[in-house]
């Protein structure tokens, strides 16, 4: 079960469940892996649908990685994702919705 007070998201890879979640050490990762972009940015891009396969990618793993996962980005290449490229879009914009939500 995910909390999104938290700032978890569901996502299945391959029918197992797994929980996502931008913590800090995700995050750092995650700016590593954009590499002249920023944070910032990337939520400009998601907000205004300027977003790439490339930076869908990046969040997932991010969240993946936020949540315990030990894979990489290889690992997801072939991977089936419930929902698709669209399934994975969704669960990368709630993971940056949430992570940078205000309390409730």
């Amino acid at each position: 079960m995910v909390n999104p007070h938290a700032g978890e998201v569901a996502l299945v890879i391959e029918g197992q469940r797994h929980v996502c979640k931008l913590t800090l050490g995700a995050l750092a990762e995650l700016e590593a892996s954009l590499g002249a972009g920023t944070l910032v940015d990337l939520v400009e891009r998601f907000e205004g649908g300027a977003f790439s396969s490339r930076d869908v990618l990046a969040l997932v793993v991010a969240g993946l990685r936020g949540g315990g996962w030990r894979g990489t980005a290889d690992d997801l290449l072939s991977a089936d994702v419930a929902g698709g490229p669209v399934g994975a879009a969704r669960v990368a914009a709630e993971l940056l919705a949430r992570a940078f939500a205000g309390p409730a």
